[in-house]
């Protein structure tokens, strides 16, 4: 499941609501902008004023956004790593996908019921928790079925994987959230610790479901604040009631209902980018002919060779070279003949690494 968010958190905190109108802001921004794939998994495009820039410019019959997936994950109660509720269901879902949006309740609704008072740090801790207490259970089976090789002392690979299983181990129990560990390892023992498939290990974001106030001053606000500060999540706050108003308005009422609020960005697009953040992605562009300009979902680091085989397969096998020039350069002079008189549109060959927002025209030879 490529590319793939899956949003978490406590029945009734408006995860299934962000669900929803993120997949309708999707359909207001591409031709290809959402597709159900089951009942709770939707495909939403990445806004980019880049290939809005393109598209008005060329004129091509299509634009076609890039996309991500966001996945709809049933709601968690405490005890879930026990079975608890839909806890299996819940967790299962969580191991397929490749990254957390965590949504936490910051509204006060006497209509809509929850576990308690409002207190948004104790329902991450929640999921946090099932989620350590899932990983610890799946780590000490692990850690019993390489212990008798590890002993022997004749096979090394058990060996460093008891070692990393114990430090992960001792690091859970001590409350630590594995995706920061990793980011301290070496190559042997990250690539290791990712074939655990452990869900705290996972990379995680929160969205601060919010009142129409939007009081990021409030004591709610900032304990959440100072809690993803520590974990190192990035927090964005939204107000999802807010959000469904804005869709109901055209381009121009939103630019203005978004003044009104001191915001440069809707809250569902400012999810939808921290989400593609998150997964360590960034877009390359195809324009200039009739027929489309597109934006292309990538890996960061990837060479010209692995970004023509996203476009097809055959781009990559017959790669001879990538003509390239960076979205800014272009803009410059909206023109890629006289961009390529000034020197800014190079050729680059099989080593060269893609950097987001680069303009790209494939060579190749089949």
């Amino acid at each position: 499941m490529g590319f793939s968010c899956g949003i978490v958190g406590l029945p009734n905190v408006g995860k299934s609501s962000l669900f929803n109108i993120l997949t309708q802001a999707g359909a207001e921004a591409s031709n290809y902008p959402f597709c159900t794939i089951e009942p709770n998994v939707g495909m939403v495009s990445v806004p980019d004023d880049r290939l809005d820039y393109l598209a008005d410019l060329f004129k091509p019959a299509r634009k076609v956004a890039a996309t991500m997936k966001f996945v709809d994950i049933a709601g968690l109660v405490e005890g879930a790593s026990k079975g608890e509720g839909l806890g299996n269901q819940f967790l299962a879902h969580i191991r397929e996908v490749e990254a957390i949006a965590h949504v936490s309740r910051l509204f006060s609704d006497p209509n809509i019921v929850h576990i308690g008072e409002v207190n948004p740090v104790r329902d991450l801790e929640i999921i946090e928790t099932e989620l350590a207490l899932r990983d610890l259970d799946s780590l000490e089976k692990r850690r019993d079925r390489v212990a008798k090789k590890a002993r022997s002392g004749s096979d090394k690979e058990a060996k460093l994987e008891h070692e990393l299983i114990e430090d992960l181990l001792q690091k859970l129990s001590d409350g630590a959230i594995l995706s920061q560990i990793m980011t301290t390892m070496d190559s042997e023992r990250l690539k290791l610790a990712k074939s655990f498939q452990l869900l705290t290990a996972k990379p995680a974001l929160v969205i601060a479901n919010m009142d129409e106030t939007m009081d990021t001053k409030s004591p709610h606000y900032l304990s959440l604040a100072e809690h993803c500060r520590k974990r190192d999540y990035a927090m964005i706050p939204v107000s999802v009631k807010i959000e469904e108003e804005i869709l109901q308005l055209d381009e121009a009422e939103r630019k203005e209902f978004l003044q009104d609020f001191g915001l440069e960005k809707s809250g569902l697009e400012r999810v939808i980018r921290a989400g593609y953040k998150l997964l360590n992605l960034q877009t390359f562009l195809t324009a200039g002919g009739p027929n489309e300009a597109r934006a292309w979902t990538m890996r960061k680091g990837i060479k010209a060779p692995q970004a023509a085989g996203i476009i097809h397969t055959d781009f990559e096998r017959g790669f001879i070279k990538a003509e390239v020039i960076a979205f800014d350069d272009f803009r410059e002079f909206n023109d890629f003949h006289r961009a390529k008189e000034a020197g800014k549109l190079r050729l680059e060959g099989k080593e060269y690494i893609v950097q987001d927002g680069d303009i790209i025209e494939f060579k190749f030879n089949v």
